[in-house]
């Protein structure tokens, strides 16, 4: 199901904008957000009534919901969800890439952000993604060993496991290790996505076992099984972070590696930390947003353009003015995000002057209201696409738990390459270091050297979990989409300001624009023909009607009459927002 075309900006189009929703009630469901009885606006919920998820694929949800009836929490759930992703989405994540996980613990009230991103290993330097003429090599930076970072997810889970979960791992990763063994249906999206990049896929004797292994390539409505797969998840579920990364597991990936001409070490891939980072905060017109930091972009590039935005009532200007500066806002953003950041761990990020309103202040000084402000480079490409790659779930429990998280193996199938007898399909995140400074990734955004590969380094990234908090709602919020997760995120928080319900919040239609290239992107139905026109005429260049974009997957807890409520991407069909009320 796609958006619906519409002919103002898509926060406005509420009432155009009420899909039929991919989303199901498990024993009961809450009241509509529009249906719901007045409430005395002094009341408020101290807990929700229940637990609310929703994720890119029904079987994960399924997965989350069935920990959580076993007694287990938010976190307890996010692990069975992501694993279940990492089986049923493999197109967009898995145990062999990464992710970020933006976690609320009711009991302390604390904020954590656990960066579970993959690194470099040591022998990726940028001298060994250039070819013979010193140009970047873009086949080894996005295929095959060389392409693939130090995978962080398994770690993430343990370490959920054992700091803020209620279950055992091997509760919590028992719906995967199921789904793996009995296998799922194939849908339209894996089955596409597979055609794309079968030059590659096919090049690895791994991946024709798991994706050939009837000799034919996955079909929609075939059962796809990994039993490898399966393995390694009960490898991890019995012995933890030592079942991934040392052991029978470690031997095949480093194995797998050094037989494709890629260069890991033992050390490295055992020596993977997780890290616990203190979320980025800001607020925006009554809302309390925590969001994530650095070696993300998103949190930064986000907390600049909302405080740019402060500036001006979006509500009370034309589609066309308010476009304009919501794009001025991002150009500048992005602009930043090439500069400046890297993993904090290896270069001095100046935080605390981009996140400052004062800095917003004199970024926002510079907007011409009427012109567009060219970008230093210009180009009349529309920015790369990123929709199959990268998922996102979004978590509230009945405690007032909650999880934001966003995973990811990088582009189409990761690197196309599955270490033997493991299952596990590896990233290729190296591609998003400035490999080759002032040279664009396939996002089509640059980087320079805070952003240069170094042994263990962290590579930037856009995802972009986060909550928001007013005082009468609470909310959990994310997407995947390349460079593109940072505006859909953005016009979620404008749009959920707006008043929004979170169907609508996942359905609107988007824009985006990254500085580089120098044009607006639009899906179908963001802009209509007057807007177009009235941006062109103040210097925008408008790449209107592109394909759609992103999957964002979103929960809300309504304090005011205690409603849980979810909204799935409808560009994505088999993603699911489901409630489970609790007994109480």
């Amino acid at each position: 199901m796609r958006p619906r075309a519409g002919s103002t900006f898509p926060w406005l189009l509420a009432s155009l904008l009420l899909l039929a929703a991919p989303a199901f009630a498990q024993d009961a469901a809450p009241a509509p957000a529009s249906a719901a009885a007045p409430a005395d606006s002094a009341r408020r919920f101290a807990h929700p009534p229940g637990t609310a998820i929703a994720s890119a694929h029904s079987l994960s949800t399924q997965a989350g919901l069935e920990i959580v009836r076993a007694g287990g929490n938010a976190f307890d759930a996010a692990i069975a969800v992501s694993a279940a992703l990492s089986v049923v989405e493999p197109i967009s994540s898995g145990i062999g890439g990464g992710g970020f996980f933006l976690l609320h613990e009711a009991k302390s009230g604390r904020d954590i952000f656990v960066d579970a991103r993959e690194t470099a290993p040591a022998a990726a330097t940028p001298a060994a993604y250039l070819d013979a003429k010193g140009e970047l090599n873009r086949d080894r930076a996005t295929n095959g060993p060389w392409s693939a970072g130090i995978p962080g997810l398994p770690a993430a889970l343990v370490h959920l496991a054992q700091k803020y979960g209620k279950l055992p791992l091997k509760t919590s990763l028992a719906p995967a290790i199921r789904i793996a063994r009995e296998g799922f249906p194939v849908y339209a999206r894996l089955e596409k996505g597979y055609a794309g990049r079968r030059e590659v896929m096919e090049r690895y004797r791994g991946t024709r076992a798991v994706f050939l292994a009837d000799g034919t390539p996955p079909k929609e409505g075939e059962v796809l099984k990994q039993p490898d797969l399966a393995h390694t998840l009960e490898l991890l579920a019995a012995k933890g972070f030592d079942g991934f990364y040392r052991g029978e597991v470690g031997a095949k990936l480093l194995k797998a590696v050094k037989e494709e001409g890629g260069q890991w070490r033992a050390d490295e891939l055992s020596g993977y930390k997780v890290v616990e980072r203190e979320p980025l905060r800001l607020k925006y017109r009554g809302w309390d947003i925590v969001t994530a930091p650095p070696p993300s972009s998103g949190g930064v590039a986000m907390a600049e353009i909302l405080q740019m935005l402060q500036g001006w009532d979006l509500a009370k200007l034309d589609p066309a003015h308010r476009t304009h500066l919501i794009v001025e806002a991002m150009r500048r953003a992005y602009r930043d995000r090439t500069i400046y950041l890297g993993d904090p761990d290896f270069v001095k990020v100046p935080l605390a002057r981009l996140t400052s309103a004062d800095y917003a202040a004199g970024l926002r000084a510079t907007i011409h209201p009427e012109k567009a402000t060219p970008s230093d480079l210009l180009s009349g490409q529309p920015a790369p696409l990123e929709d199959e790659e990268t998922t996102h779930f979004s978590i509230i429990d009945g405690e007032g738990n909650r999880v934001s998280a966003t995973q990811t193996v990088n582009l189409l199938y990761g690197s196309g390459m599955v270490a033997p007898g493991t299952g596990v399909l590896l990233n290729n995140e190296m591609d998003d270091f400035a490999l080759r400074p002032g040279t664009p990734n396939a996002f089509g955004v640059m980087g320079f050297a805070a952003n240069a590969p170094e042994p263990g380094k962290r590579m930037l990234s856009s995802m972009t979990p986060s909550f928001l908090e007013s005082a009468e709602k609470v909310i959990a919020v994310g997407a995947p989409g390349g460079s593109r997760i940072i505006t859909q995120v953005l016009l979620a928080v404008l749009a959920y300001d707006a008043g929004l319900a979170p169907q609508q919040v996942a359905a609107q239609p988007r824009i985006h624009h990254q500085w580089f290239p120098d044009a607006i992107s639009a899906e179908a139905g963001a802009l209509d023909a007057a807007t177009v026109a009235k941006l062109q005429a103040m210097g925008h260049k408008v790449n209107a009607g592109e394909s759609h974009w992103g999957n964002l997957q979103t929960v809300m807890w309504d304090r005011r009459d205690n409603t849980l409520s979810g909204g799935t991407d409808p560009r994505n069909p088999v993603g699911q927002a489901d409630v489970l009320l609790s007994d109480r």
